[in-house]
């Protein structure tokens, strides 16, 4: 068996099934080896040289016939590095959509062989690359967090923003259920159309039918003149339907035969009106609940709920709320209101404790609240508005209204870090409580 031999049967043991491409390529531009993620990544079945891949994917491979080192692509498509390893991407579109291949070559230089070898390695960096994308757009659209729900929660924005899947969001009001949403359009495809927004409880029924499709001169009573809805308005972009639990029972056949057949009638209309428009509803009711109540459809219910989001609410992310107060003061300091005021730790704790019925839309009224009361640059518990300060006092936590003493709610705590070795989530695993309850109590308690 030859020296490559040998070395390719070393490097298919090797990588045979891993998710990279890995291609050896010889001096005279033959592959002497590729996997099968090679195949996959290019779309080709064998691979016998640098030409086959340049003619059949349009994929121009730097040509390392001499197997010199010190070559370069061409500038316009190379990074050579230090250890000549040139770096390239090229973007390849399919049917899912366009992916980004990233490149890597390398001389591999191993004294048993008479003629160096180029390694290719060949990764999908698409999914990496959508989601740094999506990090930066979850920034710009201020969704502050270190919580790893909400981490995955932007992960799977990542997968399901470039698709054309209907989307459901759920959550408690003020939990943020319209910056998802926009997060979404502004990584899709549609993200240079519109992004047109709907709360159907802020509609009268009796106007909400024209409001969606529009209406023709005529149609009832004060239509004056033509006027398009918010469907047309999203029209090769994004409707997002808030609190979609309120349209009426008689308006939701229509509602989704528009959203499967793309097309409809204006009120007062017998012509069709087609669009092409992707729906991202949201409702802080148990739409499924609704439906077994009978009232929301069931097939209404599966066609907005192709992919359901379920958006947590504060009180299941209390670690963020640090993250969150800062973000917000800085927020009304540049609306003018006072800089570096401290916040007691008493203060912290109690807003720690508070469940926040009303998410980060009651955070941030109870933030501007404590920044209008502060006195001195200090924000005491006196500040807070006083459904936080009367929470503890009355009782609503199980775990306030325990016998034991804060030293001996120190100790039990305490007892049980050390039984899991410091590790928090086996520590609450003991104690019988979640992870974030635990992280409120140390806080609570001066342990954190």
């Amino acid at each position: 068996m030859s020296d490559v031999a040998n070395l390719t049967s070393v490097i298919d043991a090797v990588v045979s099934n891993i998710s990279d491409g890995v291609i050896l390529v010889n001096a005279l531009g033959h592959v002497v080896y590729h996997n099968s993620s090679a195949s996959k990544l290019l779309d080709l079945g064998e691979i016998p040289d640098l030409d086959t891949i340049d003619e059949q994917t349009g994929i121009h491979l730097p040509r390392l016939m001499s197997g010199r080192k010190g070559q370069t692509l061409p500038a316009a498509t190379s990074d050579a590095t230090a250890s000549d390893t040139l770096h390239f991407e090229h973007n390849v579109g399919d049917k899912d959509g366009e992916h980004t291949l990233e490149f890597n070559v390398s001389h591999l230089d191993l004294p048993q062989l008479s003629d160096p070898l180029q390694l290719v390695v060949v990764n999908d960096s698409t999914r990496i690359r959508r989601l740094d994308t999506l990090i930066s757009q979850t920034k710009s659209h201020k969704l502050i967090t270190q919580n790893a729900t909400m981490k995955r929660i932007i992960d799977t924005l990542g997968q399901v923003a470039p698709t054309r899947a209907t989307v459901l969001l759920q959550g408690e009001s003020g939990t943020g259920k319209s910056m998802f949403a926009r997060i979404i359009h502004e990584n899709s495809s549609r993200a240079h159309k519109p992004f047109v927004k709907l709360n159907c409880a802020a509609i009268p029924e009796s106007l909400l039918e024209s409001e969606l499709f529009g209406h023709v001169k005529g149609s009832f009573t004060g239509a004056m003149k033509d006027r398009p809805g918010r469907f047309q308005s999203a029209d090769g972009g994004t409707l997002f339907l808030d609190e979609i639990s309120e349209i009426p029972l008689h308006l939701q056949p229509k509602l989704l035969t528009a959203l499967e057949e793309q097309q409809f009638h204006m009120v007062g209309s017998d012509e069709v009106t087609n669009v092409d428009i992707r729906v991202i509803a949201a409702s802080n009711q148990d739409l499924e609940q609704m439906v077994s109540e009978g009232k929301f459809r069931a097939d209404l219910y599966y066609r907005l709920g192709v992919f359901n989001l379920e958006v947590p609410a504060l009180r299941d992310r209390s670690d963020d709320i640090p993250l969150l107060i800062d973000h917000l003061c800085e927020t009304l300091v540049a609306r003018g209101y006072p800089e570096r005021l401290q916040c007691t730790e008493e203060a912290l704790s109690l807003m720690l404790d508070y469940p926040w019925p009303g998410n980060i839309r009651e955070l941030a009224n109870a933030v501007e609240h404590a920044m209008i009361l502060a006195r001195e640059g200090v924000v005491s518990t006196d500040c807070l508005p006083r459904n936080v300060r009367e929470y503890r006092a009355a009782g609503s936590s199980a775990y306030q209204d325990s016998d034991s003493s804060l030293e001996a709610q120190r100790a039990e705590i305490t007892n049980a870090l050390n039984e899991a070795g410091g590790n928090r989530a086996e520590a609450a695993r003991i104690l019988g409580i979640d992870r974030s309850t635990l992280w409120r109590r140390l806080h609570r308690l001066g342990l954190a």
